[in-house]
């Protein structure tokens, strides 16, 4: 059995300059070059590449044509891949310095999707996210082995190409994330386990809010380093973030004085709540700025050493703030944390310099170990005024996790917010309906009068009704005021119908049809049905669904070697319910499905995210090659023959798109 084998390029310089899921959208864009004329020449490039995005779009045919000519002045000689790569290179690279937006560090927290044009690392970081490696998976039956990992070292970037320390950091950030029953983790993985793992970890990633665009499962069993910090650097920002909240913390209502403050403070993202109560700790000192962000406002140390006085004043050092050199007072700041026994997560260094990634970290670490804030009753019983929320929350959450995945320009901390302005929706739109966007008539954001946004939110709606929504007594302003209930009930069709369309355009399935959710039903139960099973489901609500038996023996069918049913429940209990779910969930994200539900969704049998369980298995299952589909045969048989497609999730068709 062979594992994954990706586009291989015989220049290792070269080929580390892209994502597997870049190269891919380049050799397609090649492969259909050189087919409109038999070949492609050096002086056809100029005109051709007009069709990839940042090239084509900031600089004219006569500037792409200059530099070839600058660079290769044979403009008859046939051009290979290799070669089409290199000028590629050159010409991304005069087209961003034009826009002045060179490629991201792709190390950077969540807010970016990582791109592959700048392949630097920080050493600090590394250091810093192996030290909390080391910390939190030290006890690691099966890491054990490996852990300590040396910092000073490139050990993390080897440990990683198997994928178990991935998905078990996934599981330290956001418990319970991933079934540890469906991760690989055999001593010696073969390619097809490795490639499995890495899925996985990928599928959930994206499920705890991860931004992971252009990115493929062999980028991180080569180990790419850019790429794997960039993705062990948001895992921990999630972990470290994870008590920013009400409901994790509700002594945090003190940072509000009425309830209305209390849903503003709910909305915020995890990184503006922890500045707001650094700035509400600050006021009880004698420090007078107010801290805005995590790099030029603290890299003097001053509201570090007023904070720490205020949090922990047993600990305190007079000489933190009569000292003037910075780098010195920065040092008795982490002297001032190791005493209250806060772990560092960077140097005085990464102080001074600024490092936002690391200031953060250090904060949330300050907060997570003492937050300063009481208990209260008094104020905590803002939150019993406040309705219960937690079937709208759930909702908010898959679809917020759903529109970051697709690789929008911005990142969503809160859809009833972050959407009101309608550009990330029109988007979304534009992704799963290319063209339907007039994008003429659309206001790009910073949007400053309202009337703006109400354009953008009403061609929301008179798009969706083109899609066939049902959006009766649905307005554009019912978007920019914020409305939950028409929100999601917007968002919930615009998800169902990315689903039907990708399931549609499997023309060699579909024949170009519209696919319904009668259809999904009828296949699952076929499945089902064929691989000799008596199990079926009546509807998508059918209350039976809810031991997790069918799913699993769908699962099966599509795939013998996926269950291992000796970890299978009686799905009796509700105990034994939420184990079958959660491994349902792991297993089927292990395949290559992209799903966003909770153990909680398949327990109470919610009908929307039953379909898209099923249609997300069922999108996995037609896109497989026809010769390579697995039968009912033994696991032996079929473990051989399959071939998993690297990346294979439903919003695939959106990032491939978006690379060039």
């Amino acid at each position: 059995m062979s594992g994954y084998i990706g586009i291989l390029v015989s220049d290792p310089s070269l080929q580390n300059q892209f994502t597997q899921v870049e190269l891919r959208s380049l050799k397609t864009h090649f492969m259909s070059m050189r087919r409109e004329s038999g070949k492609l020449t050096v002086a056809d490039l100029a005109s051709r590449m007009s069709r990839l995005k940042v090239v084509g779009e900031n600089l004219s045919e006569q500037e792409r044509a200059d530099l070839i000519a600058d660079l290769y002045p044979s403009l008859n000689d046939e051009v290979d891949f290799e070669f089409f790569l290199k000028v590629y290179l050159k010409l991304h690279a005069h087209a961003s310095a034009r826009t002045g937006s060179p490629a991201k560090n792709s190390s950077a927290f969540l807010k970016a999707t990582t791109t592959t044009l700048l392949h630097t690392i920080s050493e600090s970081e590394k250091a810093s996210y192996v030290a909390h490696i080391n910390n939190y998976l030290a006890q690691d039956s099966f890491l054990n082995k490996y852990i300590p990992i040396n910092p000073s070292s490139n050990d993390l970037f080897e440990i990683v190409k198997d994928g178990v320390l991935l998905c078990k950091l996934i599981n330290v950030a956001v418990p319970g994330t991933i079934d540890e029953r469906a991760i690989n983790t055999k001593r010696v993985l073969n390619p097809w386990e490795r490639n499995e793992n890495h899925t996985l970890c990928l599928n959930s990633a994206k499920a705890i809010g991860c931004t992971l665009v252009n990115i493929g499962t062999q980028d991180f069993i080569e180990g790419r380093r850019h790429l794997v910090l960039g993705l062990i650097s948001q895992i921990i920002k999630i972990q470290l973030l994870a008590d920013l909240n009400l409901k994790k913390t509700p002594q945090l209502v003190e940072l509000v004085d009425d309830s209305k403050d209390v849903e503003e403070l709910m909305s915020l993202p995890p990184e503006k709540i922890l500045l707001r109560w650094m700035n509400f700790q600050l006021k009880k000192s004698p420090y007078k700025k107010i801290v805005t962000n995590f790099s030029t406002d603290v890299k003097d140390a001053e509201a570090y050493a007023h904070l720490l006085n205020v949090l922990a004043p047993e600990h305190s050092n007079t000489a933190m703030l009569a000292i003037k050199d910075p780098l010195h007072r920065a040092k008795l700041v982490l002297e001032h944390a190791d005493r209250m026994g806060c772990k560092r997560y960077l140097t005085a260094k990464d102080i001074v310099d600024g490092s936002p990634n690391l200031n953060l970290a250090f904060v949330a670490h300050i907060f997570q170990h003492r937050n300063g804030l009481s208990t209260q009753t008094k104020q905590i019983s803002f939150l019993e005024t406040l309705p219960d929320e937690t079937q709208v929350s759930r909702e908010e959450r898959v679809f917020r996790f759903w529109l970051n995945s697709l690789g929008n320009s911005t990142y969503i901390d809160n859809v009833f917010e972050d959407l009101r302005n309608g550009w990330i929706l029109l988007e979304t739109l534009d992704k799963v309906s290319p063209g339907i966007v007039n994008w003429k008539v659309a206001n790009k954001p910073p949007i400053k009068l309202p009337f703006k946004k109400v354009e953008n939110c009403n061609q929301v709606v008179k798009i969706g009704k083109q899609l066939k929504f049902s959006l009766v007594n649905i307005a554009g302003n019912d978007i920019v005021q914020g409305n939950k209930k028409l929100i999601l009930a917007y968002l919930w069709q615009l998800m169902r119908y990315n689903i039907l369309q990708l399931l549609k355009n499997l023309r060699f399935h579909s024949h170009g049809k519209e696919i319904t959710d009668v259809d999904i039903l009828r296949w699952a139960n076929n499945k089902v049905s064929d691989s000799g099973s008596q199990s079926r489901m009546d509807s998508f609500k059918d209350k039976s669904l809810s031991d997790g038996i069918f799913f699993l023996e769908l699962l099966s069918a599509v795939q013998p070697r996926s269950v291992n049913w000796s970890l299978v429940t009686k799905g009796v209990t509700d105990e034994q319910k939420k184990m079958n779910a959660t491994y349902i969930i792991s297993m089927a994200r292990k395949l290559g499905c992209s799903i966003f539900l909770l153990p909680e969704d398949i327990t109470e049998v919610n009908q929307k995210m039953i379909l898209t369980l099923t249609a997300s298995i069922m999108y996995w299952f037609l896109k497989q090659p026809v010769e390579v589909k697995p039968s009912a045969t033994s696991d032996s048989e079929n473990g051989s023959q399959l071939e998993t497609i690297s990346n294979s999730t439903i919003d695939d068709s959106a990032s491939e798109s978006s690379v060039e």
